[in-house]
């Protein structure tokens, strides 16, 4: 079937599959470059954790790639939830501002930016904890009420965007630390560990009271 027919929502997590044995590889190239000559997903079943799934099959450079897909018991309809959305009217000034701070904040998809910042403050409150420092429980930032005015809001975010500005710039310009591959949970410190020794300082040596003299050469007369 066509890639496009199916919805987003009935896609769960990808798999890469490869062959296994002389066999295998040749089926499996068939497979392959079948369903990218016609530009179709192949679907098929596969037994995971004691489950059968449905699988969608599509060509990813040499390989291919499975994704496992929901049931329909598995999706709900969006009406049970969109329902009592209200209808509102948007002026043409309040979607302009809003399509401007829309464009100053667009840019590329990089997911090595993305950060799990959960798993990091944990992983840093386990440290502390380790390490017999106290911490305390940080307070909720005040809240200012509901927002009464969405085209004032639009404006101050605009504002503080365009103050955001110089600085982003700059902070652009440096250098990003080397990104270290692995799972983080395997990075952590290990309590106890005898810290590096200190490498012992050289001092300048002092300053002679008077140049020493350079031996004098003998020469050979005659």
């Amino acid at each position: 079937m066509p890639k496009s027919d199916i919805d987003n929502r009935y896609l769960i997590r990808p798999y890469y599959l490869v062959p296994d044995g002389k066999v295998g590889h040749d089926a499996f190239a068939v497979i392959r470059e079948t369903i990218r000559s016609i530009n179709k997903v192949a679907i098929g079943r596969v037994v995971l954790t004691n489950r059968e799934h449905i699988i969608a099959l599509e060509p990813l450079d040499k390989g291919l790639m499975g994704t496992l897909l929901r049931y329909p018991y598995e999706v709900r309809s969006e009406k049970e939830y969109f329902d009592d959305v209200q209808d509102v009217k948007i002026t043409k000034d309040m979607l302009d501002l809003a399509k401007h701070i829309v464009e100053q904040k667009s840019g590329s998809f990089e997911p090595d930016q993305f950060e799990d910042r959960y798993e990091s403050a944990l992983i840093d409150l386990i440290n502390q904890k380790r390490n017999g420092i106290r911490t305390t429980a940080k307070t909720a930032p005040k809240s200012s009420g509901n927002v009464i005015n969405l085209m004032d809001a639009l404006k101050r975010s605009l504002a503080s965007e365009r103050q955001a500005a110089p600085a982003a710039a700059k902070a652009k310009g440096k250098k990003p630390p080397k990104r270290v591959e692995g799972q983080r949970e395997m990075l952590l410190p290990i309590s106890g560990k005898r810290a590096a020794k200190e490498e012992p300082k050289v001092q300048a040596p002092k300053k002679a009271d008077k140049p020493a003299r350079a031996p004098a050469r003998s020469k050979k007369a005659g």
